[in-house]
């Protein structure tokens, strides 16, 4: 297996990724509902993390705010995790596949986080 190199391996990663987020039972559903057009959403992604991975400053924005509105709790967040965590194993190895699992979990920590912190404060 060979690593994240290319922005056609960032297609692969997220492609693979979101196929089984849609397939899971249990963040599936809020996906489904929440995204009615996948190729805005996905080339969104793309550049996301193209930037974040591949150092190609392609995204610009907040990914934060879209997630306030979404019926997410804790158990949403580790189960994202887990099919991220396995979409990269099962595609690539190395350093910036390392990094990519590594910035998932910073990721679903920091919006976690965040959605708690608003949630408490209404």
């Amino acid at each position: 297996m060979k690593d994240i190199e290319t922005l056609d391996d960032i297609k692969t990663m997220v492609d693979h990724f979101y196929t089984s987020v849609r397939e899971d039972d249990t963040v599936g559903p809020i996906f489904t509902f929440f995204i009615k057009d996948w190729a805005p959403h996905l080339e969104k992604m793309y550049k996301f993390w193209q930037t974040l991975l591949l150092e190609e400053h392609t995204y610009s924005g907040s990914p934060f705010p879209p997630h306030v509105k979404l019926p997410i709790r804790a158990e949403h967040f580790e189960r994202w995790v887990e099919i991220f965590h396995r979409t990269v194993d099962d595609k690539f190895h190395g350093e910036k596949a390392q990094i990519a699992k590594q910035r998932s979990e910073q990721i679903a920590q920091v919006f976690k986080a965040k959605l708690e912190l608003i949630k408490t404060d209404i």
